[in-house]
């Protein structure tokens, strides 16, 4: 059986309070991967992206932390061991059928793929039809030291259950392209991320006290951040400063900025989808990830 070291502590995220307690009965996420969110309803169906589960170990485990169990999509081929390891970190929205088809699409590329449902103690964000409700009454109360322990734990079943420590790469959407490069930045274990549209800064809160841009200096873990010039959230100075701030520590990390680009342009199922930047995306994510041993 593999395990992985316990990453550095952070101050920053240990200062926190810790996650409250939860039980099995109170898991409210179930059925992860089964449908979309309500929130993104209707859902762009003439473009869904479909990855079936043939040759794959394909559907929901538990992932045991230290206040209870969360549960994770896995994607895996099928009998294989030692294989390389990604965590897939969702949108505000969970893990819904489109994060799931994503650890299938990286399964067939030879991964096994885990995508945790982080946030589960606090609700299920699929269940809810406002962007705006799931943000105050979910999204808000999720901190970062949650998030990262959680993460932690995923990575260490991946390790037990045919993950190969030597090879662990994670990438992330919207929300969890920023706690992509919170992971790469706490974990030095992790060889590389791909961070999709994930914000850069934002207020220091109780749950958010640091910022990719306030450790852009620091980055040892190499990631590569794929960002829309038309992003509305994400103002084009956030991003050029960052791209500058990791130009100047001298590392591998760069931001890749597609100019026409909205906010989630991955996102098959939603009318922001553009298929011929989230197709290079893929590319370059798939080719970041071989490039940094993975």
């Amino acid at each position: 059986m593999q395990h992985i070291d316990t990453p550095p502590r952070d101050p920053h995220f240990d200062s926190l309070a810790p996650a409250v307690a939860f039980t099995r009965r109170g898991f409210v996420a179930t059925l992860l991967g089964s449908g979309f969110a309500l929130a993104v309803q209707p859902v762009m169906a003439q473009q869904v992206i479909k990855t079936d589960s043939e040759g794959l170990t394909a559907g929901e485990v538990k992932i045991a932390t230290k206040d209870g169990e969360i549960a994770a999509y896995r994607a895996m081929p099928a009998g294989a061991r030692k294989l390389p390891v990604v965590l897939v970190i969702s949108e505000i929205f969970g893990v819904h059928e489109h994060i799931a088809d994503v650890t299938r699409r990286l399964a067939k590329r030879g991964y096994l793929a885990l995508a945790p449902e982080l946030f589960a103690r606090q609700g299920d964000p699929r269940k809810l039809d406002n962007i705006q409700q799931i943000i105050s009454e979910i999204v808000s109360k999720v901190g970062d030291a949650q998030v990262q322990a959680d993460l932690d734990a995923t990575l260490a079943w991946a390790l037990a259950n045919g993950g190969d420590a030597a090879r662990v790469a994670v990438t992330g959407f919207c929300w969890g392209g920023r706690q992509t490069w919170l992971y790469c930045a706490r974990n030095p274990k992790v060889a590389a991320g791909v961070a999709w549209y994930g914000r850069i800064r934002d207020a220091v809160t109780a749950n958010q006290p640091r910022h990719p841009l306030d450790f852009a200096a620091q980055l040892k873990v190499p990631v590569l951040g794929l960002y829309g010039g038309q992003d509305q959230g994400i103002p084009p100075a956030d991003v050029d400063a960052m791209n500058k701030a990791l130009a100047a520590a001298g590392g591998k990390s760069q931001i890749h900025v597609y100019p026409d680009a909205p906010h989630a342009f991955h996102a098959d199922y939603r009318p922001s989808y553009r298929k011929a930047e989230a197709e290079d995306g893929w590319q370059r994510m798939l080719a970041w990830f071989k490039a940094n041993g993975v």
